[in-house]
């Protein structure tokens, strides 16, 4: 399966993107240090490794984003205890980014909103999106920065409109909440071992609109035989 995918995402182990290809007949094969969480090609290695092992037509990265996101300013922030952590986590992406694209003639590079469109050299993101916007009841705000890639389209008849909430309680403003959150809009999920898996993991509705949007270009070049 590697001589054949045209395609890595490198950073995944749910599969979701993966299999999302692999069904639509573009062989794509994911990696990770862990092991695939489904079924599906899978190499369980390093990720720079892993994008330099050959001459890909897309790469689809997802960087841990522990130290990266907003959340996590009161911990790795400048003169937090963390910082350091945050430092390397920068350089670390801004690696992977630069391997990613000497390697590939497409590459999308994923991250939760945070510090990497404001604090490293990837610069500003191509584009952001949220899940509601593709189909999906959640709120995650994503960023990615895009190579030879479009910007995946919104069709507002996949939006999911959110729950109305009043927040503050008492201000009488009416805002929008999303079943993975709180009416103040925090993540439900609490803190336990599979807690950064399943926040990491990218929704259906997402590698569907990745497939749509991006499948044909992958398959022009391959019967091509670029």
């Amino acid at each position: 399966m590697f001589e054949e995918a045209v395609g890595l995402v490198a950073g995944e182990r749910s599969g979701v993107i993966r299999n999302a290809f692999n069904a639509a007949g573009i062989p794509f094969i994911s990696c990770d240090l862990e092991p695939s969480d489904t079924e599906g090609p899978h190499m369980q290695r390093d990720w720079l490794d892993a994008c330099r092992a050959k001459r890909w037509q897309i790469i689809i990265c997802h960087y841990e984003c522990t130290g990266l996101a907003v959340s996590g300013n009161a911990h790795y922030a400048a003169g937090k205890p963390k910082h350091h952590l945050r430092t390397k986590a920068i350089r670390e992406a801004e690696a992977l980014h630069r391997m990613a694209s000497q390697s590939a003639l497409h590459v999308a590079f994923e991250n939760p909103r945070g510090i990497l469109g404001t604090q490293s050299n990837l610069g500003p993101w191509s584009m952001s999106v949220q899940p509601y916007e593709f189909g999906e009841d959640a709120s995650k705000t994503t960023d990615y920065w895009l190579t030879g890639l479009p910007p995946l389209v919104k069709h507002p008849e996949l939006r999911v409109p959110g729950r109305m909430v009043e927040w503050p309680i008492g201000s009488g403003k009416m805002v929008e909440r999303w079943s993975n959150q709180t009416d103040s809009g925090q993540n439900k999920l609490g803190k336990s071992p599979g807690r950064a898996a399943a926040r990491a993991k990218t929704y259906q509705g997402w590698a569907d609109a990745m497939v749509r949007d991006w499948g044909p270009l992958l398959t022009v070049l391959e019967k091509a035989d670029v």
